[in-house]
């Protein structure tokens, strides 16, 4: 009888999801999943600024109580105050966004599927501005590969049988040059495909070969020095507490100061505790410790049952802050840096955004500084090291290049797939670097990075619209 309660209470009784579901640039949301009602979509929504674009439903009614805080919504062109208590309906066909920091329960009926809304414009209390968006979904091809049958996407299945296939085949094949044409023009279906959404999956020593390169670097550095370290995107911590970690053990004597910087408060505070489970994700679909050995995880956590908490000589020295990667005052916020790591969040961007962005990150990099940046189409980074006269980094370069490729193998069919290198690139050394030294001086790089206009940097579109 207990064992048959005990599904009547999961079949009926629905917990919030322990890793988040979508985030935006202003906001954060978790689905409760499958309902037994096929009706109505529930989920939770932190908003920080509010939701970074204006949307429109073609169907789905939605509903938001606010649960706490306070802010506004616009919908059909009229600006609402809302506070604790009070319920939001929104019909289909209307345009709206919400603003302000609030905690909210919001309902959709029928439930969200994809196409079922178009984004319009950025929310201006998020971005600064209110220009329509600019996305390649009005292009023909982009229609058609996101087209659905039934409910079901052929192109879809298509990408996934050849990532299958991609995945099964020697690497001796794939190198091959008419293999690898193939898997570049599978890479730009996808592209065309898939909609880019924010994460914040992050585990510890994700790329073992750059912190490995880390700790090459700061053992150049005099005896006492200070060593000034920026981590951005730092999601839950992982990789702000591995890099610590790496130059602490290389390099105890350094006097190390390091800001860890997301636009997600949620995360950041999540962070600044550095305390995990081991036996269920938390705000993530990653188990933080899977990349590591026992032995590590003795090393770098105290562990009480089946959490674990960042040893104090690691946590020591980092200033965890809730900002924007992408804001151009960021070099006046956190100052000149030795190290800058930029990891894993710009492909999450459309290339436009993900360029400007990378342009004001390269900012916050003092002359001869070491800027870090991979998890970026390649495209992108490629471009701007170039116009920027970026030094790529040799030293464990392909090492550093094989290790993000293992840790995603998700090229050609995934949007944040690592294509193979290609040393028959003239320009191989510079495409393939996931670490650079940056020579400019400041005012150089502030005229290069934004020019005349500097314009606003638009931000991610979530996966979901809540």
């Amino acid at each position: 009888m207990q064992e048959d309660a005990g599904r009547e209470f999961l079949k009926y009784v629905h917990q919030l999801p322990s890793s988040a579901s979508f985030t935006g640039k202003g906001f954060l949301g978790y689905n409760f999943g499958s309902l037994e009602s096929r009706k109505v979509e529930i989920l939770y929504v932190e908003s920080e600024l509010g939701h970074d674009t204006f949307f429109v439903s073609k169907k789905m009614t939605r509903f938001y109580y606010i649960i706490d805080g306070a802010g506004s919504f616009t919908i059909g062109g009229g600006r609402y105050e809302v506070g604790p208590g009070m319920l939001v309906e929104v019909p289909p066909r209307v345009e709206f966004t919400y603003s302000g920091k609030m905690k909210m329960l919001a309902l959709g009926t029928p439930q969200w599927t994809r196409g079922n809304e178009q984004v319009t414009r950025w929310n201006p209390d998020v971005t600064g501005h209110d220009s329509p968006v600019e996305t390649q979904s009005h292009s023909f091809a982009a229609r058609l590969v996101r087209a659905r049958v039934l409910g079901k996407s052929p192109a879809g299945a298509f990408l996934r049988i050849n990532q299958a296939v991609w995945n099964a085949l020697p690497a001796a094949l794939t190198n091959f040059a008419p293999v690898r044409a193939y898997g570049k023009w599978l890479h730009a279906v996808t592209l065309l495909q898939m909609r880019r959404a924010q994460a914040l999956s992050t585990y510890f020593f994700r790329n073992r070969a750059e912190l490995e390169l880390i700790q090459h670097l700061v053992a150049r550095k005099e005896r006492g020095d200070v060593l000034r370290v920026a981590v951005l995107g730092c999601s839950t911590g992982a990789e702000a507490y591995s890099v610590a970690w790496a130059i602490r053990s290389a390099r105890p004597d350094l006097k190390l100061h390091m800001q860890a910087l997301d636009i997600s408060r949620q995360a950041v505070e999540f962070a600044e505790q550095g305390r995990y489970s081991l036996v269920s994700p938390q705000l993530t679909d990653t188990s933080i410790c899977s990349a590591m050995s026992p032995a590590e995880v003795e090393q770098v956590f105290d562990r009480d049952s089946d959490s674990v908490t960042v040893k104090s000589w690691i946590k020591q020295g980092i200033e965890w802050r809730v900002g924007d990667a992408g804001d151009p005052d960021l070099a006046g916020i956190l100052g000149q840096q030795d190290i800058v790591i930029a990891n894993n969040f710009l492909c999450h961007m459309e290339p436009p955004d993900a360029e400007r962005c990378l342009r004001a990150i390269a900012r916050l990099v003092r002359p001869g500084g070491r800027l870090f940046v991979s998890g970026i189409d390649l495209d992108v980074r490629s471009r701007v090291a170039a116009d920027q006269h970026w030094e790529p980094i040799q030293e464990m370069l392909e090492e550093i290049h094989e290790q993000d490729r293992k840790l995603g193998a998700r090229w050609p069919c995934h949007y944040a797939g690592i294509e193979p290198l290609n040393k028959k690139r003239h320009d191989w050394r510079l495409r393939y670097a996931a670490g650079y030294q940056l020579t400019n001086t400041p005012a150089d790089s502030a005229s290069a990075s934004l020019g005349d206009s500097n314009e606003d940097l638009k931000p991610v579109g979530a996966g979901s619209t809540f």
